[in-house]
């Protein structure tokens, strides 16, 4: 059980560091590549993973905590699969929408680890 914990913050970490780093690679021209959809959709999916993990095991969760990730994750999804979509049709993605993605990753990473 110990195994699949760490593997799944590894996986959740890894997201995380997609998400922010195709952010700042593209910072100056910021858009929304497919991979930060995908990115956010292994966050999504690992974390609820690790949240199921922690309810079943004695680990302690802070429901407040989780829901507020939850909530951001969902919205960075939500971006993603926009700007992703618009990007694969060549339509132009608005700096607004591929910040929001960035800002809103490194928020959620910042809760994450403050909190």
């Amino acid at each position: 059980m110990d195994f699949l914990h760490s593997f799944l913050v590894f996986l959740h970490i890894l997201g995380a560091a997609i998400i922010v780093g195709i952010w700042f690679a593209r910072i100056k021209n910021p858009t929304v590549l497919p991979g930060q959809f995908h990115a956010a959709l292994l966050q999504l999916v690992t974390g609820l993973a690790l949240v199921a993990l922690n309810e079943m095991g004695d680990g302690d969760v802070n429901h407040l905590k989780v829901g507020i990730k939850l909530l951001i994750t969902l919205v960075i999804a939500v971006l993603a699969f926009i700007g992703q979509r618009r990007y694969k049709k060549d339509e132009p993605v608005s700096s607004g929408l591929a910040n929001g993605v960035g800002i809103l990753a490194i928020i959620n990473i910042a809760v994450a680890t403050m909190w």
